[in-house]
């Protein structure tokens, strides 16, 4: 199993280092800024050798050209929907990818609604889902939409529970908070926050989540529950057909509402 470990950037980003252990290669996932992978890698003596992007969001690719110019010869993969210019392989659905010596194939799902052409990574076990699926929440719809975003948490709620979510934000005790709008009566949810908010005392990541757990009390993840379906339908004051129907209700409410 590849180690995987957070690199904190601006106030929320986590930027994903990825490297076997022994092994002096690595990867980054979504490198808005460039100064602290610098940093990292060479305080750990590592080289670069891949850049995973998910998306074209600034806070995303910001370091790109920077970290490029310390190790020119890492690759840059990301969708090839969406307009990057610094991309040098371009990938959409079911491609694989296997970065440098991770040793480690990665499978390619399109995931678009946060932004249009919105991909992640998929392998060993873990989820590289930029801004699609937060702990506890899930990203705005930008340049995608609300039928798009609905549709690849549906799909990605058919992994394995136990695959590890490593999304790009601390936003998972926010995003709990208006899942308990939803929800109040989860014990679950109650469960979950309570854990999480001792884990952001002690100053670590709440990141990563589980499939399962998210399926447990993410309410974005749980469209097709009643009660779910319940609290979405009271707030749009009209009766919701189906579960993107839903999700556009819960993901507008918190725009609107909380957020």
């Amino acid at each position: 199993m590849i180690d995987i470990t957070p690199i904190k950037a601006f106030n929320d980003n986590y930027i994903w280092l990825l490297r076997q252990p022994g092994d002096p290669g690595c990867a980054v996932v979504d490198p808005g800024d460039a100064e602290p992978v610098i940093d990292r890698l060479r305080a750990d003596g590592l080289q670069l050798d891949a850049i995973l992007i998910t998306h074209k969001h600034g806070d995303h690719i910001g370091g790109i050209r920077g970290l490029k110019a310390e190790w020119p010869d890492a690759v840059v993969y990301g969708p090839a929907g969406e307009p990057i210019a610094a991309l040098e392989r371009r990938l959409a659905e079911d491609d694989h990818v296997s970065p440098g010596n991770l040793g480690v194939t990665f499978k390619v799902f399109d995931v678009p609604g946060h932004t249009e052409g919105h991909i992640a990574y998929f392998g060993d076990g873990a989820l590289f889902c930029g801004d699609t699926l937060f702990a506890g929440g899930c990203g705005r719809v930008f340049s995608g939409t609300f039928e798009q975003l609905s549709d690849a948490l549906i799909r990605i709620g058919h992994l394995s529970p136990e695959t590890r979510v490593y999304c790009a934000h601390e936003y998972t005790l926010a995003n709990l908070g208006f899942a308990a709008w939803v929800e109040p009566d989860s014990l679950a949810l109650q469960a979950r926050s309570e854990r999480d908010r001792k884990t952001r005392e002690r100053g670590e990541p709440t990141v990563p989540s589980l499939i399962g757990e998210e399926l447990e009390t993410n309410p974005f993840m749980r469209t097709d529950q009643p009660s779910v379906i319940d609290a979405a339908a009271a707030w749009a004051g009209k009766p919701l057909p189906d579960r993107a129907a839903v999700f556009s209700a819960l993901r507008t409410w918190k725009d609107k509402e909380y957020d």
